[in-house]
């Protein structure tokens, strides 16, 4: 039997913004890989590539706007991919042929990303125990092998996207202090997540014995509510770096000469002969 990954711990990180997608994505690799900025420099590149076939298609009209990522930072299902390929992970559709086996047992595969409305989260095996690594939570949620496959069920029947992650997982990630403490990251023994869960689980209950209001049971309304408060804070920094960022892509594309276009698809022509 394999030894534990990242010596028995558990990487989460809580929701900042509308960057759900990077918390998604460091926690399919357990460890802080991805910032918002990384991601947005693979959207400008998606961009890039996007509008460059436009123009050479003689498209008229090249959209300024990005189909990759919004201001204030909620990115595509193609920057996902494009991200994760640099891990050698392929990202599947679960409701395509070749995940089939998935289907019938979730349980033999290693992640799955899920996706509703603006929201993205992941449901990962570390050390052979699912979790739900949802960053709406304050902790990882532990889930049975038994209730992985009825958590699923739930999700595709109240409109949840359910993607696939295959290939070779990073088995450590280097844990600093500074990484441990930082950011919207932090490191979990197994025990102290699940003490988390219970404490804000106890928590629910006593505000809604209290009268307090309390997120509906249903994944679809849960995320629909909660985007409303939690995923419409706005990052002014961030949206200014992300929209930085596609000013610079859009001009280097409308600014680049029709004979440069040209010369450049006959070059990657001639490398793909």
């Amino acid at each position: 039997m394999e030894g534990v990954s990242n010596g028995g711990m558990l990487y989460h990180e809580v929701q900042e913004s509308k960057l759900c997608a990077v918390h998604c994505v460091n926690t399919i690799l357990q460890g802080p890989f991805f910032s918002e900025f990384d991601l947005a420099a693979v959207a400008s590149d998606l961009d890039r590539t996007e509008r460059q076939m436009m123009v050479q298609g003689g498209g008229d009209f090249v959209p300024e706007e990005s189909h990759n990522v919004s201001l204030d930072g909620d990115f595509s299902i193609q920057v996902l991919q494009k991200a994760l390929e640099v891990w050698d992970l392929q990202i599947i559709p679960l409701d395509s042929p070749v995940a089939e086996p998935a289907q019938i047992d979730p349980e033999l595969e290693n992640a799955f990303i899920c996706h509703l409305l603006n929201h993205w989260f992941c449901i990962r095996k570390v050390n052979g125990e699912w979790y739900n690594f949802d960053s709406l939570k304050a902790a990882p949620e532990h889930l049975s092998k038994f209730y992985l496959s009825a958590y699923l069920d739930s999700l595709k029947g109240f409109g949840w996207s359910i993607f696939l992650v295959r290939g070779k997982f990073p088995k450590e990630c280097p844990m600093s202090s500074s990484e441990a403490s930082s950011g919207f990251g932090q490191w979990l023994l197994p025990e102290d997540a699940e003490r988390i869960t219970k404490s804000c689980s106890a928590a629910q209950r006593t505000g809604s014995r209290s009268g307090q209001s309390q997120w509906p049971s249903d994944p679809y309304h849960q995320y629909e509510e909660q985007g409303t408060s939690l995923l419409d804070q706005e990052d002014e920094d961030l949206k200014a770096a992300i929209a930085a960022s596609l000013m610079d892509a859009s001009h280097a594309v409308s600014s680049k000469p029709d004979d440069a276009l040209e010369n450049e698809n006959k070059d990657n022509s001639a490398a793909n002969a």
